[in-house]
């Protein structure tokens, strides 16, 4: 018995720790419904949620959580792992932290694939899942990239890239020089940006430049990498889990920008069907920050859902 009580409090103490490492803050009533922001990455940070959007959607009536995952953003650590259980404990530390029985999840971009997994294997800590330009199928968003810019230098008659696009294509969809050289072609056209954003998200946007808590975030250049190293799950598709998920009848719910260049009308025809028309918002003048591009929105389907799933 003594030796029993000994471990758990080893791994009660591991928990507490890893929790109390990580940047983490909280906006509004902890008496309201419980939502935890899940940040994209590898490498990346809460911060711009933080900064935006978090105490926004706490005044709708909510408790809202963001945190930063360790060896990320603000949560730095340069012994981290950066995979996928290192993520769940860290999110299994902010429900303790916070004394939570259950949340919501905001999974966003690579937080969507820590979001689903982990309603998988905490049911009953997940009331809901919401996927915020969240990944569903890395291989079918890599496809899009390399389809979507091959169109672009067609049209430009650029042989060059056309020529390296084809030298992709043979690589190992596994491998960390694959990922990486989709992703460059994505970012060197704008994949993650909105060319023509709205009034309100320019306003957002002209408030990078100024903003202490922005300007504080230096991103974590090595991370994916690192990810790669110690993950064998690289290359994934949580659709199974998703259906899973919605045959357990658990809430679902999305977001996506209609701009937003990691994904095809398809790949969100798709999500419509598996979780229902009326749970998915497909986004004009929105690309992949949603939260930004089309704000109001996105706190309106959220209050709306969520006040419904509780």
């Amino acid at each position: 018995m003594k030796i029993l009580f000994s471990i758990l409090l080893i791994l009660f103490g591991w928990s507490a720790a890893c929790s109390q490492a990580l940047y983490s803050r909280s906006f509004g009533n902890p008496k309201h419904q419980p939502i935890i922001f899940l940040h994209g990455g590898p490498g990346s940070s809460s911060v711009y949620f933080e900064a935006t959007t978090a105490k926004l959607l706490a005044d709708k009536g909510f408790f809202v959580i963001i945190y930063d995952r360790r060896g990320e953003g603000r949560s730095k650590d340069s012994t981290a792992k950066l995979n996928f259980n290192e993520a769940f404990a860290d999110l299994s530390g902010i429900y303790k932290k916070y004394n939570l029985r259950y949340a919501s999840l905001i999974g966003f971009s690579f937080g969507g694939l820590i979001a689903t997994q982990y309603a998988q294997m905490h049911p009953g800590m997940v009331r809901a899942v919401v996927l915020c330009s969240a990944l569903i199928s890395q291989q079918k968003s890599y496809e899009t990239i390399l389809s979507k810019t091959r169109t672009i230098y067609e049209q430009r008659k650029d042989t060059t890239n056309l020529n390296e696009l084809t030298a992709i294509a043979q690589l190992n969809p596994r491998s960390f020089a694959y990922r990486t050289l989709v992703f460059r072609h994505a970012s060197a056209n704008g994949f993650f940006t909105l060319s023509d954003p709205d009034h309100l998200a320019k306003r957002i946007y002209a408030t990078y430049k100024t903003d202490t808590l922005i300007n504080s975030y230096l991103r974590n250049e090595s991370a994916v990498h690192t990810f790669w190293q110690n993950e064998n799950q690289v290359n994934i598709d949580v659709t199974p889990i998703l259906n899973s998920l919605r045959n357990a009848n658990m809430p679902i719910f999305a977001l996506y920008g209609k701009q937003d260049g990691l994904y095809s009308d398809e790949q969100v025809s798709g999500l419509k069907y598996l979780i229902g028309n009326s749970n998915v918002k497909y986004l004009d003048r929105c690309s992949h920050t949603v939260f930004i591009d089309q704000q109001s929105l996105f706190l309106s389907a959220l209050s709306t859902w969520l006040k419904k799933a509780k």
